[in-house]
């Protein structure tokens, strides 16, 4: 049985629905305002936008699902269980204080450590994907698809930034790419709603952690793609953080074999 036959599921994804709202309402609150960064212990950026949704989005869960688990990026885990929702307040702090408007909050509901629910949340632009297991993907309540492109040579590839791949990394994202139609960068979490959409073929990442893919799981594979690590292997919480999205079958072996090798 998929969760979106399960008695709770109306009202998770009708939580998960919330939870984006309010991840709007905050983040375009400060965006392109004066705002404090400060820095975590690892250098990335963090502010009062990133805690201060996740701290309403936790206020929420806890309202409406007292015995589920919740993972954020902002602060310690709480409660563990069948279900968990994993958060991201703000994919792509960096572009949130450049004023880049392609930032994203993801929020993702995992049952027993697979993703059911996913929502990827676009707040600057006004896009929203919401992808369940069992169901399509919607975009701003639509349906959408994946491209049906099936060869590299005629994929547009994306990355957020070559910066974050080591030299082995670089190499085989090169050999990959320089087949390709058309390279571009940037994006974060919005990338992979752009791939569900059709708007392009593949989105090769790194040095991602769990609530930076878990959300993606359900609206890449509700839309027609597929979605791994670069080893074609499942994404789970211990995944090392090297993740391959496809628009099909065929152009996600042909890219797995590459990467992966």
């Amino acid at each position: 049985m998929s969760f979106s036959e399960h008695a709770d599921f109306p009202k998770a994804l009708a939580l998960a629905g919330q939870l984006a709202d309010v991840a709007r309402a905050i983040a375009l609150e400060h965006f392109r305002a004066p705002l404090a960064v400060e820095r975590k212990s690892d250098g990335s950026p963090v502010t009062i936008v990133d805690r201060g949704i996740e701290t309403q989005m936790r206020r929420m869960i806890r309202a409406a699902f007292p015995g589920h688990a919740i993972r954020g990026e902002e602060f310690a885990a709480e409660g563990d269980g069948e279900f968990t929702w994993m958060l991201d307040p703000i994919d792509g702090t960096k572009s949130f204080v450049t004023g880049f408007p392609l930032f994203g909050s993801l929020i993702a509901l995992l049952q027993d450590g697979r993703p059911v629910i996913g929502v990827i949340e676009a707040p600057a632009v006004k896009e929203r994907w919401v992808g369940c297991e069992g169901r399509p993907t919607r975009f701003n309540g639509k349906e959408v698809r994946t491209s049906p492109c099936q060869t590299i040579e005629q994929a547009v590839i994306y990355t957020t930034t070559p910066d974050t791949f080591n030299t082995e990394e670089r190499r085989r994202f090169e050999a990959l790419g320089s087949r390709a139609l058309l390279r571009r960068y940037g994006g974060d979490c919005y990338l992979y709603g752009m791939l569900a959409s059709g708007h392009c073929e593949l989105v090769i990442e790194v040095q991602l952690k769990p609530h930076d893919f878990m959300a993606a799981i359900p609206v890449v594979e509700g839309a027609g793609g597929r979605i791994s690590d670069w080893h074609g292997a499942s994404l789970t919480s211990s995944s090392e953080g090297r993740v391959v999205a496809a628009s099909t079958e065929a152009l996600w072996r042909q890219a797995v074999k590459e990467l992966g090798a």
